[in-house]
């Protein structure tokens, strides 16, 4: 049992060809029904019929019904419908359909062997009613027919190629391929032939290589640079009815060196002004090259003429041009023209081409130099100049001298500019030049002074030039050595005789820094005090020692010790304040007087704590002495109802003398009618000076009559009375001083407080201020024959 494919490949194939194709097959194989040998007879082989194993079927079809493929039968079909062909493998459904009755194939899709060119396929018969395999699975192919569909394409282009100018023919520029998608095995579809369209006759491509060659001898990139050639692939060996396709190759000439340079003028004409600084620019000049790159790089040089050493020469950036600079400064009045001799060759020269030389060119340069005015140059660039600080006003330091350097020679004035003077040292003499002090020098307050001095053409004045005058000011030893900070130092209580209390130095504003040398001494009113005594070192310092031991705060506290400092020339007077202060066994301060002082660093925390400690303390006495003082300066009020006999008592008053008999009648204090009145006799006292100064407060008048009258209504009339009347005996004391201070603008005068007053009167503390104040203490007694000394 067996199942044959037959295939109807069209009108168009020979049949020939599909009998060339039919292979002969034995298809062996075994029956499904033999998987199961239990339950079906053995069937027995039986000789197979012949079957197709390929079919060939033309891409590109276009018709509009189902392509036609082949035919699937098998042997075992009797045409009655019950086998049911399958067909399975690539494409199958969707490429390729089978009716399953007849066994027929169809192509349901356009074919295109660019695309697949050939599809695997697998047939089978089956029982349609039990659908069991009547035959093993067959394979076959279905291979695509190649037609000439597919044109030559440059899968590249279109092509850029460059080829040296002056070319050789035959000189190859660019391979070129073109790709055929057509079968190269079948037929000439993809048998390619090149030919050229345009660029003849330039150049030229082998039909089966596709070379591009140089076909025209000597082109020359300067005349044409530039070409484009089209290029055509044409497939069926270039055969009529063969399919091409063409590309663009656009072809470049490259440049040698073989243009020599030429300047484009004979001789240039350039001018500069002669105040032109050095490197200025002159101009520019070419030495034109037809080529390019680098073969029109240049290099140009002064080869000859008067103006060699003066001018100078370079290339450009880009390298083609040369530019004339100026190289040394430039002076009309001196030279007013000067010629050259360029020359511009190529850097890069071939050796091949040296007979289209020689590769270089010169030409002639004329510079004229162009007349400035220029402004006046003066005799120094710089002026450095040396005084000694005690120079006199008026000392000339130097004579300046500018001139116009043009053929008019203009007059020449002189100034300084203010800016660089502005404390007006210096003083320059207008028209001569001399430059001379204003002002005394002091090198301590001012060691250099750089001055601009000005010159200005007077027919011109805006030409000025300026010149830098530095002016060192020489050191005259004028100032007298001092002690440095070192201006108190402290003896202690239990210090002996002998002993280093400080060590002095001194400074001198004056030079030389590192070569002075000092001289220390007493100063004759302290050269024999017996307190403390100094050694010279020798080395510039000094020591400060005790001549005796026994020092006590208690009887004296500070000691002025006038010292004599002198630098061979200069001399003064420094006074170093001594105070005796408490120290512990080490030397270090624990407390000294009343003065601030400063402690030694070295001071312990205990002594710290304790001199806090007194401090507090002594701050607490002084807020409590001063608000004691505020509450005793209110004035004192008499209570009404006190005793006025106490009050005169306590007074103590001794009155008037002999004319004030009458004031204390104790009588007349009990018959206020019998007082008497002024009898012509004027009071002795003094009346008050300044009357703003004092308080009235009236009173009231009380005016009794016999038995009914008081004291103390007396007393107060009496009071009144006296207030108003300058000729009564002084018992005023009462109302002159019981209220005077409240209200007044100068307080209380009144001696009464002042014996109250927590005010000392002592000027003892003036000793404590130093020398300075010495008179003052004198003034008030302070100073006594037996004080202590000061030194």
């Amino acid at each position: 049992m067996g199942f044959r494919l037959s295939a109807l490949t069209g009108t168009l194939l020979p049949v020939a060809l599909g009998i060339l194709t039919l292979l002969p097959h034995s298809l062996v194989g075994k029956p499904a029904a033999e998987e199961n040998t239990g339950s079906s007879p053995l069937l027995q082989r039986v000789k197979r019929g012949w079957v197709w194993n390929q079919f060939f079927v033309l891409e590109e079809y276009t018709g509009l019904e189902p392509l036609y493929i082949g035919k699937l039968h098998s042997d075992m079909d009797q045409g009655d419908g019950s086998i049911k062909y399958i067909l399975t493998g690539e494409g199958a459904g969707t490429t390729f359909t089978i009716d399953d009755s007849t066994g027929d194939i169809h192509a349901i899709q356009r074919l295109d062997r660019e695309v697949k060119a050939q599809y695997v396929l697998r047939a089978q018969a089956r029982n349609r009613l039990t659908d069991r395999p009547l035959e093993p699975e067959s394979e076959f192919i279905v291979k695509i027919q190649d037609i000439n569909d597919n044109e030559p394409r440059f899968l590249d282009g279109p092509y850029q190629a460059t080829v040296p100018e002056m070319s050789k023919i035959g000189t190859s520029v660019i391979q070129l391929t073109a790709t055929d998608a057509d079968d190269p095995t079948y037929g000439n579809s993809a048998r390619v032939v090149y030919s050229i369209l345009e660029g003849q006759p330039y150049f030229s491509v082998d039909a089966k290589t596709g070379m591009l060659r140089v076909s025209l001898a000597d082109m020359d990139r300067e005349t044409r640079e530039n070409y484009s050639v089209v290029i055509q692939a044409k497939d069926m060996g270039g055969q009529l009815g063969g399919l091409a396709g063409t590309t663009t190759v656009n072809i470049t000439l490259g440049d040698i060196n073989d243009n020599p340079p030429v300047f484009d003028q004979r001789l240039y004409q350039m001018s500069i002004p002669e105040s032109a600084p050095v490197g200025s620019v002159v101009g520019r000049i070419w030495a034109k090259d037809w080529d390019v790159g680098v073969n029109a790089e240049m290099k140009y040089s002064i080869i000859d003429g008067d103006g060699r050493d003066t001018f100078d020469i370079s290339t450009d950036p880009t390298n083609l041009f040369g530019i004339i600079t100026v190289k040394k400064p430039l002076d009309f009045e001196r030279k007013p023209s000067y010629t050259l001799k360029v020359e511009g060759a190529n850097l890069h020269v071939d050796p091949t081409l040296r007979q289209h030389g020689p590769f270089k060119d010169v030409t002639i340069v004329h510079v004229s130099v162009e007349d400035v005015d220029e402004p006046p140059l003066f005799d120094s660039p710089a002026y450095f100049l040396e005084l000694p600080e005690d120079a006199e006003l008026g000392t000339v330091v130097k004579t300046m001298s500018a001139r116009d350097p043009d053929a008019a020679n203009n007059t020449v004035r002189y100034s300084i500019e203010r800016s660089s003077d502005p404390d007006k040292y210096f003083y320059i003499e207008i028209t001569s030049g001399a430059l001379m002090t204003l002002r005394s020098l002091d090198r301590e307050q001012v060691g250099w002074h750089n001055i601009t001095v000005l010159a200005m053409e007077m027919n011109n004045p805006s030409q000025i030039s300026s010149v830098s005058v530095a002016v060192r000011i020489l050191d005259v030893n004028d100032n007298p050595p001092s002690l440095t900070h070192y201006l108190e130092a402290y003896v202690c209580e239990h210090a002996e005789a002998g002993q280093l209390i400080q060590k002095v130095t001194a400074v001198d504003p004056d030079e030389p820094q590192g070569g002075q040398h000092f001289y220390y001494s007493l100063a004759p009113e302290a050269a024999n005090n017996p307190n403390f005594t100094l050694r010279d070192n020798q080395d510039n310092t000094a020591w400060i020692l005790t001549r005796r031991g026994g020092w006590s705060q208690q009887d004296q506290t500070v000691f002025y010790l006038p010292i004599l400092i002198s630098d061979g020339e200069q001399t003064s007077t420094s006074t170093l304040t001594i105070r005796v202060c408490s120290c512990d066994q080490e030397g270090n301060v624990l407390s000294c007087s009343a003065q601030a002082y400063s402690l030694p660093a070295s001071l312990s925390r205990g002594a710290l704590i304790a001199i806090l400690a007194c401090i507090f303390v002594l701050l607490v006495m002084i807020l409590l002495m001063l608000s004691l003082r505020t509450h005793r300066k209110k004035p004192y009020l008499c209570d009404e109802e006190e005793n006025v006999h106490e009050n005169i008592v306590r007074y103590d008053d001794e009155g008037g003398g002999e004319e004030d008999t009458e004031a204390f009648d104790i009588g007349a204090m009990w018959n206020p009618r019998e007082a008497h009145h002024c009898l012509g006799k004027m009071r002795q006292d003094m009346l008050p000076e300044i009357e703003s100064l004092s308080r009235y407060v009236p009173q009231a008048c009380v005016v009794g009559g016999g038995h009914d009258s008081t004291v103390h209504g007396y007393v107060l009339a009496k009071l009144l009375e006296a207030d108003v009347d300058p000729c009564a005996p002084p018992y005023d004391s009462l109302q002159t001083y019981a209220y005077e201070g409240e209200g007044s603008v100068a307080e209380s005068l009144s001696s009464l407080q002042s014996g109250t007053s927590n005010t000392d009167h002592e000027y003892d503390y003036l000793n404590d201020w130093g020398p300075r104040f010495e008179k003052l203490a004198e003034m008030y007694g302070v100073l006594e024959a037996n004080s202590p000394p000061m030194w």
